[in-house]
């Protein structure tokens, strides 16, 4: 979408740069992998040619079938790789199923264009080891002339970290972490990247604008032409002087006031022992309704048969896992199992609300993973255990209804949780106002602290004589032997999101939230 204005001496010096990390020569064989209007393509394009080595260039079809991909690199005896990490793992893939690791003639295995999760690297380890082919991550930008920082992989980095590792500037490049303000941030504290040095380009192709906003002037460097490039990706120092990438600026998404980074639910998902990738999106599917999906690959492992899948989802299979019920995958994490893992490291509103699992990430022709080609989650929810009960009565049937429009969640069992179905406050209101519709009775909304689940609000229904104390006062866990504990609202008003500290604290602990009396249907508020 927008023409970088790169110069031959940026390319030239990115090669003698890096040389001696290197030493490519006549003897190297290289892929053209990507796209020529991909920058990757001009480390693979003049790293074959300027150094006299031979350039393979692949089809299209080619290098949309990881197994003819892999045949051609044994083939071709490729020696230096370029990947992104999505269609890399595809590749460790069908080198698994081809059973043939020792035919390749990989020096090195290239990486750059997305975030690399250290841990997807584990098969391919366990079958080459970490010193030939080596493994190099590269964070680059095309406004800065393909690669930035360049960081040699080894099997006890995999063990020792969970994010993804770029390394160290290469020698002709600046990187700073800088703040708002444009200082920079303290070791281990988060700060956008600026690139400055004998990579970054001339500016944008007739986008005088743009260029002025993204190509600022360097205030360290000392030199009047001087310049730094505003990269909008987030990264922070380790104290070793390595640098860690933390994902896009752009990808800071805000749903319910919540300002949330999507890379830190993916960080955290990736820590689960079954799962090799994951991608946490917010969709807007029903317009005014924000929410988190997180879209999971698992682990290899022995293959599930059909039955076995069909036997554990319910026979609630979606199309895309039935297509590929052959794939050597390990059975897929239980989505409740993921969702308390989560819990157990996240804020209850950085959770998602929908996982949907796959058997490959979707890919665009750069090999990037194609977030547009995400698929809809499924209502359908193949985590339902044998504990799920069915409505029994005209009732239940009711509400049951209105929990799935209001969740969009389906099938729910009376027995299920409100809260961890995903429910918040606002979902809330929404299902109080259907109910008041449709019973007449106006609930207050800590009811739902007292019956969370449809059985038990059910039953609060049927009571035609029950009402509830309108009071600020919400009994969150009233029950314990423990001095109760109070918390006051915050700005909204509500105390919804106390309710996973109060389950943290322990059935012990008595737990009161004081939320603002406007909400329980007092109209003058408290004013002290």
């Amino acid at each position: 979408p927008k023409g970088v204005l790169v110069t031959h001496h940026n390319v030239v010096r990115l090669f003698k740069a890096t040389e001696a990390w290197f030493n490519f020569d006549e003897h190297d064989v290289w892929t053209l992998f990507h796209s020529y209007a991909f920058d990757f393509s001009v480390w693979e394009l003049w790293g074959a040619l300027a150094y006299g080595g031979r350039l393979v260039v692949v089809a299209y079809l080619v290098s949309r079938s990881p197994e003819a991909f892999y045949d051609l690199l044994r083939r071709e005896r490729v020696t230096v790789l370029n990947q992104t990490p999505s269609a890399f793992h595809q590749l460790m893939e069908a080198e698994a199923g081809a059973g043939a690791a020792d035919k390749l003639a990989l020096r090195y295995v290239i990486f750059g264009g997305e975030a690399l999760e250290l841990k997807s690297l584990r098969p391919w380890f366990e079958r080459h080891g970490d010193e030939r082919p080596q493994l190099v991550n590269m964070y680059g930008i095309t406004e800065t002339t393909v690669h930035v920082t360049h960081r040699p992989l080894t099997m006890a980095d995999m063990e020792r970290s969970t994010g993804s590792v770029i390394g160290r500037r290469i020698p002709d490049l600046q990187v700073y972490a800088l703040d708002r303000h444009l200082q920079p941030v303290p070791v281990g504290v988060p700060g956008e990247l600026y690139i400055g040095g004998a990579g970054v380009a001339r500016g944008y192709l007739n986008r005088a604008e743009l260029t002025d906003e993204r190509f600022i002037a360097d205030p360290f460097s000392g030199k009047t032409q001087g310049r730094l490039y505003k990269s909008g990706d987030l990264g922070r120092y380790w104290p070793d002087g390595d640098i860690e990438y933390l994902g896009r600026i752009d990808q800071q998404v805000k749903i319910r006031g919540f300002r949330i980074e999507l890379g830190e639910i993916e960080v955290a998902l990736l820590q689960h022992p079954a799962i090799e990738q994951v991608v946490v999106v917010a969709r807007e599917d029903e317009p005014g309704d924000k929410r988190l999906v997180a879209y999971v690959v698992a682990q290899e492992g022995p293959a599930p048969t059909v039955s076995e899948i069909i036997s554990r989802m319910k026979g609630k299979v979606p199309q895309h896992l039935m297509a590929d019920a052959d794939v050597q995958k390990a059975p897929l994490p239980d989505v409740s199992e993921l969702r308390g893992f989560l819990k157990e490291k996240l804020p209850e509103y950085m959770v998602p609300s929908a996982f949907v699992m796959l058997h490959e990430l979707p890919l665009t022709p750069n090999g990037k993973v194609d977030r547009r080609a995400l698929p809809v989650p499924d209502q359908e929810r193949p985590e339902l255990e044998r504990a799920f009960l069915a409505p029994r009565d005209t009732l239940e049937l009711q509400l049951t209804k209105m929990w799935e429009k209001v969740l969009g969640v389906e099938p729910i069992g009376v027995k299920d949780n409100f809260f961890d179905l995903g429910g918040h406050s606002l979902l809330a209101v929404r299902l109080f106002a259907q109910i008041e519709k449709s019973f007449g009775r106006n609930l207050p909304l800590a009811t739902l602290f007292q019956a969370p689940t449809i059985e038990q609000l059910a039953d609060i229904l049927r009571q035609q004589g029950w009402t509830s104390r309108w009071s600020s006062l919400v009994p969150i866990q009233p029950g314990g032997s423990k001095p109760p504990f109070y918390c006051m609202h915050a700005g909204g008003g509500q105390v919804f999101f106390y309710r996973d500290l109060a389950h943290r604290l322990g059935p012990d602990q008595p737990f009161y939230g004081l939320q603002i009396r406007t909400l329980n249907g007092v109209q003058m508020p408290h004013t002290t």
